[in-house]
């Protein structure tokens, strides 16, 4: 190393630099390229053109004319004013002098120039007190307010595809419970059922699997390579693997059959049910209930059945019940509801919830023996089907209902108004779900393809985050530790986001601010249900009053009729005319001369238009008669 530290000398032996290049001098062909005939043959002959191109680099200047801006500083030192311009002249000195011994005269100004000083003194104790070029709260620590400002992102980090090419219908995506790196993905495929169907493309024959009807459990760790498939020779609709048991696992068929399959053995189902004991039209949804060995479930179909099964024995239904609004001792099929989603919460384990694409929400007893027990209630919350239904992870009563363009949380808490909270979306919602890091998180999908992300402690109109993609948005579901949701697409794809700390990593008070949320939404819900009651009863106590007020009325009109009649049928009292005329018809003498009376006047009228008048004319009249023209 040399004295200013830029030299280094390396220093090694001849024979750790390698052998001795030893140089021959031999003839020998390397290559040998023969001219091409076809090639002189494609060779065309040009005449000579010109084309201008430019190699250098593109310099620009340009030049702006802008207006000088003068700029004036000035000072400006005020020690007194508040002079009254009207009386006083402030540039007379005389004048200005009265005018302040008329203010120092007056009683309130020593008040006032008392209490001015002590607020000019507690300025400026304050202002020598404080050091406004200090440097405070050196001593915390550096992530201290680290939670405050949350990054709201998704990234995408795993892409699955469908091993057939053109891609089926993705249905669900569920993640295992004994290894949390691999999750189910369910491809139905319904181009099957038309008459001009051709099998897909396989891009991985040598997997072992070539039935087009097959679902797979991938790793996350590995999107090219699934880890099992289950095969079946018909359409599979729907497939549900047993949260308790993840040995078990089972589907519904496109002809109503439910199946059971043994995830441990690849393949196909190990039992199917008989068509005389299966649904009659496609079965649409499935979920696992309570039991001891973990082998009961329910299933439910588009032709309004809904059946409890037993793996232990698919001959026949343990219990089936039709989704009637109102069910009656015997159901008729023709009023039944399809089913399209069915529900159930382990920590619930008598009740359970199915929807129907009529928008109905039924709450069923798993108690009941009699339509009327097993149906505890019915809502009608949508004008189209039901096609997601998830409770809350945290607040297990609480449940995220989705259908047609809107959005409902609902709470079992509250009989007949338990909408807690009502989001109208512009497109039609397909998809949604709870996140299980965070309790006031949830996330929607649409037919256009966008992605939402919604928190209800933060905004209650607009989601928080917004990702398009170009397709719609089938299902979602998020990993049980929160940091990964699953978003599967209409073209057959899935992916994989991993959500941010601010998104999957719950605030110290969120957990008791969404308790109080909920229980401010139900205690709501209470009193309007309270205000409901009490106008039905006043209204019914309203129409009791007035069909009593009615019916005496009636009996009053009732007992006035009856009176007037009475009264039309009893003798009239004869008036003084009547009395008078009846007189004078009884008297015979004043008769004969009211007679005579009247003949008399007959006889003067007669004479009286006998009598002729004669007309004597004057000599005037007679010489000279008038002539009329």
């Amino acid at each position: 190393m040399g004295t200013l530290g830029n030299q280094f000398i390396l220093s090694r032996e001849r024979r750790r630099f390698g052998r001795q290049c030893l140089f021959t001098d031999r003839n020998e062909m390397i290559l040998s390229v023969q001219p091409s005939g076809r090639l002189r043959l494609k060779y065309i002959l040009r005449n000579p053109i010109n084309e201008r191109t430019q190699l250098s680099e593109q310099y620009a200047a340009s030049s702006a004319l802008t207006h000088n801006v003068t700029l004036d500083s000035h000072g400006l030192n005020h020690y007194e004013g508040g002079w009254n311009v009207k009386e006083v002249n402030i540039l007379d000195e005389e004048s200005t002098q009265r005018y302040r011994k008329k203010v120092e005269r007056d009683d309130s100004w020593g008040i006032e120039v008392n209490q001015l000083m002590h607020d000019a003194m507690d300025i400026s104790s304050a202002n020598n007190a404080v050091n406004i070029y200090e440097d405070f709260f050196l001593d915390l620590p550096a992530d201290l307010g680290h939670g405050i400002s949350m990054k709201i992102a998704a990234r995408l980090i795993h892409v699955f595809h469908d091993l057939w090419i053109p891609s089926r219908q993705l249905k669900t995506c569920e993640w295992l419970n004994n290894d949390p790196n691999q999750f189910l993905l369910f491809f139905t495929n319904s181009e099957s059922l038309t008459p001009n169907y051709t099998k897909q493309l396989n891009t991985l024959p040598d997997f072992g699997n070539d039935n087009p009807h097959a679902f797979y459990v991938w790793n996350i760790d590995d999107a090219t390579r699934p880890v099992a498939h289950y095969d079946s020779t018909r359409v599979v609709r729907i497939a549900r693997v047993c949260m308790r048991d993840e040995n078990y696992m089972v589907g519904g068929l496109q002809e109503g059959q439910v199946g059971f399959w043994l995830t441990d053995n690849q393949g196909g189902p190990k039992t199917i049910c008989p068509l005389e004991a299966c649904h009659r039209e496609a079965t649409t949804a499935i979920c696992w209930v309570h039991s001891k060995l973990n082998t009961e479930f329910y299933s439910g179909s588009l032709d309004g059945s809904i059946k409890y099964w037993d793996t232990r024995n698919l001959l026949m239904p343990v219990h089936e019940i039709l989704a009637e609004p109102d069910p009656n001792s015997i159901q008729n099929r023709q009023n039944a509801h399809g089913v399209t989603v069915l529900e159930f919460e382990y920590t619930i384990p008598v009740r359970y919830i199915f929807c129907t694409d009529m928008g109905y929400l039924f709450v069923g007893n798993r108690k009941g023996a009699t339509p009327q027990e097993t149906i505890v209630a019915s809502y009608q919350l949508f004008v189209g089907p039901i096609r997601c239904v998830m409770r809350n992870p945290f607040f297990v009563k609480n449940f995220l209902v989705v259908g047609d363009w809107r959005v409902r949380i609902w709470s079992e808490e509250v009989k007949n108004c338990p909408s807690t909270f009502y989001i109208r979306r512009p497109n039609q919602v397909l998809s949604g779900a709870w996140s299980t890091g965070r309790c006031s998180m949830f996330c929607l999908g649409d037919d256009k393809g966008n992605l939402e992300f919604w928190d209800l402690l933060m905004s209650h109109t607009r989601p928080i985050l917004t990702i398009k993609y170009k397709y719609a948005v089938t299902h979602l579901v998020f990993k049980p530790d929160g940091c990964i949701l699953t978003v599967s697409l209409a073209n057959g794809d899935c992916l994989m986001l991993r959500m941010e700390e601010g998104m999957r990593t719950a605030t110290v008070k969120e957990k008791s601010l969404m308790m109080s949320m909920f229980e401010r939404e139900i205690q709501r819900c209470k009193l309007l249900e309270a205000r409901e009651e009490e106008m039905k009863l006043k209204k019914r106590l309203t129409t009791i009053f007035l069909e009593e007020e009615r019916k005496s009325r009636e009996k009053l009109e009732a007992k006035k009729k009856k009176g007037q009649a009475k009264r039309e049928m009893e003798p009239k009292p004869e008036d003084e005319a009547t009395i008078f005329l009846r007189m004078i018809e009884s008297d015979a003498e004043f008769s004969k001369a009211l007679l005579e009376f009247n003949e008399a006047m007959e006889n003067i009228t007669l004479q009286r238009a006998k009598r002729t008048f004669a007309m004597e004319h004057t000599v005037f009249e007679t010489n000279h008669p008038i002539s009329q023209e």
